[in-house]
């Protein structure tokens, strides 16, 4: 493919340059942006054409290619580490318990710790020690969204944080964030990210059973547990009229909500938000519930 460099932070000059082949997509490569060229235009270099995989999911942790579902085959392994040559390849067979801790095996390669960039953040963490969800990006995104729109500051509990998954996004869009995590291993790297992401004044790490550690009185609080809605009652003592949470859950949790916010004295607007397919026929969702 012929192309031409463009620096990303000049990548406007380019929506309307005569030159760019429309065709193709432009191929980045740390702050340059290799953009296609049209035939009869001149480019600054040929870059071979990018394979197409074909194999089976995987997704990237660092430089370790991660895999879940039954055993991969010795073809699928070899058709991954040929594609993306990764550091490692591991394969995770379950999530252990409340702590969500990974059945895992390393089936080519190395692994260890790894620095996961993603949406402008670090994430310090060894993924055969502790989950990585990339499932939830957009979920991130859009909780931040709506701190970063929010006029007023915020106070937030994060009462599942792992390695910060939700933490630092909302951190970084200007929230104060109490985060707590009873994995001993993943509060370990919550602390380690903190640091790399400069968030150690914004984002209070603890230590334990989040139903014990809930102080105060929060504007938002994120339940991103699949059996969040059993701990609902406690997270409703520590909020307010006002107040915004956000329960995870497999399948809708609408009339269990509903109950449990009713009992504390509360009404709530519910809107349902689809993450991603769960299995068959089954949906990960998240209910923003907003008390009055």
């Amino acid at each position: 493919m012929r192309v031409r460099a463009v620096r990303k932070d000049e990548s406007g000059k380019i929506r309307t340059a005569g030159w760019v082949d429309r065709t193709r997509d432009p191929y980045a490569e740390g702050d340059i942006l290799w953009v296609p060229v049209r035939v009869s235009e001149p480019c600054d270099r040929e870059i071979p054409e990018r394979k197409r995989y074909r194999g089976r999911g995987y997704y990237m942790v660092g430089d370790i290619a991660v895999l879940h579902g039954e055993e991969p085959t010795r073809h699928e392994i070899d058709v991954i580490a040929g594609f993306c040559h990764p550091r490692g390849i591991l394969w995770t067979k379950s999530l252990l318990d409340i702590t969500r801790t990974p059945e895992t095996q390393m089936i080519w390669g190395s692994g260890g710790e790894v620095c996961h960039k993603e949406a402008g953040f670090k994430y310090i963490l060894d993924p055969e020690k502790v989950m990585f969800s990339m499932g939830n990006r957009e979920e991130k995104a859009r909780i931040a969204r709506m701190v970063r729109n929010n006029p007023r500051p915020e106070r937030i509990a994060d009462m599942f944080a792992g390695i910060g998954y939700f933490s630092l996004p909302l951190a970084g869009a200007g929230a104060d964030v109490h985060a707590m995590e009873i994995n001993p291993v993943a509060f370990g790297y919550l602390v380690r990210s903190i640091e790399a992401n400069h968030l150690s004044g914004r984002i209070t790490p603890s230590l334990g059973d989040c139903r014990t550690l809930l102080i105060g009185t929060y504007d938002r609080i994120v339940m991103g547990h699949f059996d969040a809605v059993t701990m609902l009652p406690d997270a409703l003592r520590h909020a307010a009229s006002g107040s915004i949470i956000h329960i995870h859950s497999i399948g809708p949790a609408e009339e269990q909500i509903r109950a449990h916010a009713e009992g504390a004295g509360f009404s709530a607007t519910i809107h349902v938000h689809k993450v991603k397919k769960y299995r068959p026929h089954a949906w990960h969702v998240v209910q923003d519930v907003y008390l009055a």
